[in-house]
């Protein structure tokens, strides 16, 4: 069964920096689109980046600037630099590949989610 995991979450204070990374466990074949979702208290899941298997990125407005997402094709990673973190990002972030694998063909994948809390 393939599975994303994360890590990298945790506190820090308000103008801080993170670093997420999430790696598949498991047998996948390619990755295409793979991205960063988060999930405030009480707030719907909002796409926060994505990125294609070429490279190229898309970020919701109110990260643009902040936030870097990347990725290492040969490890089928996929990493989110968060700077100037701000007590608004604090949600679980999860992300998401859209992979193909041996046993189960084109699937959508999700992680966990890992705790990323800003203090003011």
């Amino acid at each position: 069964q393939v599975q994303l995991v994360e890590s990298g979450g945790g506190l820090v204070q308000a103008g801080g920096s993170l670093r997420l990374s999430c790696a598949p466990s498991g047998s996948i074949l390619s990755i295409s689109t793979m991205a960063w979702y988060r999930q405030a208290p009480g707030k719907q899941r909002e796409l926060v980046a994505s990125i294609g298997s070429g490279g190229s990125t898309n970020y919701v407005d109110s990260v643009k600037g902040r936030f870097t997402i990347s990725r290492d094709n040969a490890k089928n990673t996929v990493y989110l630099q968060m700077n100037s973190l701000e007590p608004e990002d604090t949600a679980v972030y999860y992300c998401k590949a859209n992979a193909l694998t041996p046993q189960r063909g084109s699937l959508e994948v999700w992680g966990q989610g890992t705790l990323v809390t800003v203090s003011s």
